[in-house]
């Protein structure tokens, strides 16, 4: 017999044996160990910085009667737009109470800036009496902040921080050669907002030695407000948490 012939007969013979005899299969190769994931701290968010206009009046509330027959309700709700349109081209986030001509009670206003969580609050007024811009705080005084605050008190709580809004705004306005006058008011809703807040009460410019003569509706004296109470915030997005 050939070489050959004995290689395939006993490679048959090997293949039957394997048929009648079938091994055990292999253990499974063992799993790779695991790696535990490093959890590390929870990321903190930053907090939002947004700012809540309140356009005053509106509705059947028309507010005082400017010169030239203008109502406020009117010129409040142009001059909210106008700044909120300002504000977001500077990245600052903003929230309406209203954006139309409808009633609204001083509560809502109030239940709007504090579900908000606004870094400020600008409550938009304007009159025919006085010259440039009259800033008012609420006349309550501070008070800690508590987890639970009284509704008509809620404001004791920020006015620190409310009168410090009010010194950064004032200095911008002076800085663009408006006119500013301080003062301490209990105005609904101010007293109810929880956080810093500021009225912003707009007047015609009385012309003088470094002021021209502008009515309210001058579409550049507001625009220069607009731009003053800006430049004020965007300092402010520094320092409201300091």
């Amino acid at each position: 017999m050939r070489w050959t012939e004995a290689a395939a007969l006993g490679i048959a013979a090997v293949s039957v044996w394997m048929q009648q005899n079938p091994q055990p299969p292999l253990p499974p190769a063992p799993a790779a160990p695991s790696i535990p994931e490093v959890v590390g701290p929870p990321r903190v968010q930053p907090p939002r910085f947004v700012v809540v206009v309140d356009a005053a009046h509106g509705g059947s509330d028309t507010g005082a009667r400017t010169s030239g027959g203008i109502l406020e309700k009117d010129i409040t709700l142009s001059l909210s737009a106008r700044l909120r349109s300002t504000l977001r081209a500077h990245g600052i986030e903003v929230v309406m109470t209203r954006q139309s001509d409808m009633d609204l009670l001083p509560v809502n206003r109030a239940e709007t800036a504090n579900r908000t969580q606004g870094a400020a609050c600008l409550v938009i007024h304007a009159t025919a009496t006085g010259s440039g811009v009259h800033l008012f705080t609420s006349s309550l005084s501070p008070a800690a902040n508590e987890r639970f605050m009284p509704w008509q008190t809620a404001q004791s709580a920020y006015v620190t921080q409310s009168l410090k809004l009010e010194s950064e705004i004032d200095s911008a306005l002076a800085h663009a050669e408006i006119p500013v006058s301080l003062g301490r008011a209990s105005v609904e809703p101010m007293d109810s907002i929880t956080c810093p807040e500021v009225a912003v009460e707009i007047a015609p410019l009385v012309g003088g030695h470094v002021t021209e003569a502008r009515p309210i509706t001058d579409v550049s004296y507001q625009k220069s407000v607009v731009d003053a109470v800006t430049a004020a915030l965007e300092q402010w997005r520094s320092d409201w948490r300091q």
